[in-house]
C-alpha cells in the first residue's frame, strides 16, 4: 500500500532552537497517526511542515493535493454564516452531481460514447456519496453539538468552540486524502468527541493528530508518534493509545536497566584504571619464580600493565561520552509534612456553606487521605468548590473548618506569575527551602531543563501551571486541590501524575473533564450541577444521587 502521506528526515529550527530533528513518517489510508509530546515539542510544527503551512530547514513532505489542516483557531471570513461554511464544504459533491446530470442528459440524447461517460459520472458519483451528502452534513453538525445553531448565523457570531466545531463538521463533509488536526477536541463535550472519534476511524483517507484527550487517542489512533527524548529520539509505536502505554512502561524499565548496567560498569572501568589494571600478573596466579621472570622481563610486564590502564580508560572514555542520560523519575508525593503525625480523622469539613448565585454544600467530610473526584458541566460550580475548600473563598452562610495544623494547597486554572521577574529554579529553591530532602526540579520532569533559568513571565500559561504544579508535588500537602490537572501536560506526565495521585499519602480532590482520569478514578466521586453537590455512589458516569439536608453523608478515604 502506497503511503498517502510521507515524511523524511524532517528538521526545523526556530531563532536557532532546534524544535524537530530528523522525523520520518508514513501514513497509510485509513490509518490514524496520534502524535504526541511535551508542549513546545513540535506536534503543532510537524502539522504545518505536513500541510506545506511551512518549510522545513531540511528533509522532505510527499503530500496529496486534497489535504486538509484545522488548526486550534480555525478562520472563516466575516460575512460567512453557518449555511455558507457548509455549503462550501459540499460544493465538490455538487460538482459531481451536476457533472452526473449532464452526463445522463447526453445519454438520453443518445451519440457515441455517452454510456461509457455516464458509467464513469455515476462511479465518480457513488464515490463522493452523492445521494448520502446532506444527511452526512446534518449527522456531522447534530454530532458536534451544532444542531441548535441557526443556519443564517454568522461565523462572527459564533463562540470560538462554535468555530472550531463548525469547521470540524465542514471537514468531515469534505472528506479529503489526508487530514490533520491539531487538539481537535478541545472544544467538545464528551459526546461530541465520541462522534468525532467515529467519523474519523470511517474515513477512508489518512489522519494526523494531536490531541491531549487520551479516552479520544485510544478510540480513534491506529499508530502513535512519540515526539518526546528517549532512548532512540522520536518513536513510532503501532496499535492504540493503551498499547503505547505498555510499551513506553517496557522501554522504560529497558532504559532504566541500561543506564544502571552503564553505571556498573563505569565504576568497574574506574577502579580498573586505578587499581586492578596495575596489578602485575593481573588475572593469574603468581608463581615462585615470578621475581626472576619479572626482572628478566620487566620492561615487557610494564608495557602489558600500561596497554591494560590505556584500554580501561579508552572503554571509560568511550563509555563516558556516549552514555544514556538518567531516566526521569515517575512523579511521587511524599508524606505530607504537616500532617506526619495525622494517620487518619477529619481534615475538612463543610457545612451549610453558600456562595449566592454560584455554589451550595449542605455537608462535606474530607477524611485524610481521601480521593475524590469533582465533575460537571463547565459552569457548574466546581472551581468554586475547590477556592471554598482552599479558603480563600468565604461562605456568605455555613462554615469551612479545617484541623489544626494542616496545609490545604490548589493548583488554579489561572495560576498568575505573568509579570513575575524570578526563573523557575529561583521559585523552586524559595518554597522549597524548608525541605532538605526536595527533589531537584528538573528531575520532576514538569519543568524542561531549557525553562529552568527563564524568566517566568516569559513563560507560556501552561508552563507557569507546571512550575507550580512541581511546588505542589515537593510540597506535599496535606490537602491538594487541583483544578483540571492534566491540562498543558503532556500525556506521559498526565499519566504518571493520575498513579501519584492515587497513592498519595494526603487527601486529594480533583475537578477535571479529563474522560481518562475519570475512566480509571478509583476513590469517591462528586457532581457538581446548577451549583448544587451531588455523590455519585455508582463511580464517574454513574446517575448522580442529590445531598439532601437530612442525610449529609459523608466523603472518606
Amino acid at each position: 500500500m502506497t503511503p498517502v502521506l510521507r515524511a523524511r528526515a524532517l528538521s526545523r529550527s526556530y531563532d536557532g532552537r532546534p524544535v524537530l530533528t530528523g522525523v520520518d513518517l508514513d501514513v497509510d489510508p485509513g490509518h490514524r497517526l496520534g502524535v504526541v509530546g511535551e508542549n513546545g515539542i513540535g506536534k503543532s510544527t510537524l502539522l504545518r511542515l505536513l500541510a506545506g503551512v511551512e518549510d522545513p530547514d531540511a528533509g522532505d513532505v510527499v503530500r496529496p493535493s486534497a489535504l486538509e489542516l484545522l488548526t486550534q483557531e480555525p478562520r472563516f471570513r466575516a460575512t460567512d454564516t453557518v449555511a455558507d461554511v457548509m455549503a462550501a464544504a459540499l460544493a465538490d459533491v455538487r460538482a459531481v452531481e451536476a457533472a452526473l446530470q449532464d452526463a445522463s442528459a447526453a445519454l438520453a440524447d443518445g451519440g457515441p460514447g455517452t454510456d461509457d461517460a455516464y458509467a464513469a459520472a455515476l462511479l465518480h458519483a457513488e464515490l463522493a456519496g452523492v445521494w448520502d451528502a446532506d444527511r452526512r452534513a446534518e449527522l456531522a453538525l447534530v454530532g458536534l453539538g451544532l444542531a441548535d445553531v441557526e443556519p443564517t448565523r454568522p461565523t462572527a457570531r459564533l463562540s470560538g468552540g462554535q468555530r472550531s466545531r463548525l469547521a470540524l463538521a465542514a471537514l468531515l463533509v469534505r472528506s479529503p486524502a489526508a487530514v490533520l488536526l491539531d487538539e481537535p477536541t478541545n472544544h467538545l463535550d464528551d459526546a461530541a468527541a465520541e462522534y468525532l472519534a467515529g467519523a474519523l476511524r470511517a474515513l477512508p483517507g489518512a489522519v494526523v493528530l494531536t490531541s491531549h484527550d487520551r479516552v479520544f487517542l485510544d478510540e480513534t489512533c491506529t499508530e502513535i508518534l512519540d515526539l518526546d527524548p528517549s532512548l532512540d529520539g522520536p518513536t513510532r509505536y503501532g496499535g492504540t493509545f493503551t498499547d503505547y502505554l505498555a510499551a513506553k512502561r517496557v522501554e522504560r524499565e529497558r532504559w532504566a536497566e541500561r543506564w544502571k548496567a552503564e553505571r556498573d560498569e563505569m565504576a568497574r572501568l574506574r577502579h580498573a584504571v586505578r587499581v586492578t589494571a596495575r596489578e602485575v600478573g593481573y588475572g593469574r596466579e603468581l608463581g615462585n619464580n615470578f621475581k626472576m621472570d619479572y626482572d628478566a622481563q620487566g620492561a615487557r610486564v610494564e608495557q602489558q600493565v600500561s596497554r591494560r590502564v590505556r584500554d580501561a580508560q579508552r572503554r571509560l572514555d568511550d563509555l563516558t561520552r556516549d552514555q544514556v542520560r538518567k531516566p526521569p523519575a515517575p512523579l511521587r508525593f511524599a508524606a505530607p509534612p504537616s500532617w506526619e503525625a495525622g494517620a487518619a480523622g477529619l481534615v475538612l469539613q463543610v457545612r451549610d456553606a453558600s456562595v449566592p448565585g454560584r455554589l451550595d454544600v449542605p455537608s462535606l467530610d474530607l477524611a485524610a487521605g481521601a480521593k475524590v473526584l469533582v465533575s460537571g458541566p463547565n459552569g457548574a460550580g466546581k472551581s468554586t468548590l475547590l477556592h471554598l475548600l482552599a479558603g480563600d473563598l468565604v461562605p456568605a452562610t455555613g462554615s469551612v473548618q479545617r484541623a489544626r495544623g494542616v496545609e490545604v494547597a490548589l493548583l488554579e486554572q489561572d495560576v498568575g506569575l505573568a509579570d513575575d521577574d524570578r526563573t523557575p529554579r529561583d521559585l523552586y529553591e524559595a518554597v522549597t527551602a524548608d525541605l532538605p530532602r526536595a527533589p531537584r526540579l528538573v528531575d520532576l520532569g514538569l519543568v524542561a531543563p531549557r525553562d529552568v533559568e527563564r524568566p517566568l513571565r516569559e513563560l507560556s500559561v501552561g508552563q507557569r501551571r507546571r512550575v507550580v504544579l512541581a511546588l505542589l508535588v515537593a510540597r506535599t500537602p496535606a490537602v491538594l486541590l487541583l483544578d483540571e490537572p492534566t491540562n498543558h501536560v503532556s500525556v506521559r506526565l498526565a499519566d504518571e501524575l493520575v498513579d501519584a495521585l492515587e497513592v498519595a499519602p494526603g487527601a486529594v480532590v480533583v475537578a477535571t473533564h479529563d474522560r481518562w482520569l475519570r475512566r480509571r478514578w478509583t476513590g469517591d466521586h462528586l457532581v457538581v450541577e446548577d451549583g448544587r453537590v451531588h455523590v455519585d455512589a455508582q463511580g464517574p458516569g454513574g446517575p448522580p444521587v442529590p445531598l439532601p439536608r437530612a442525610v449529609r453523608p459523608t466523603v472518606t478515604g
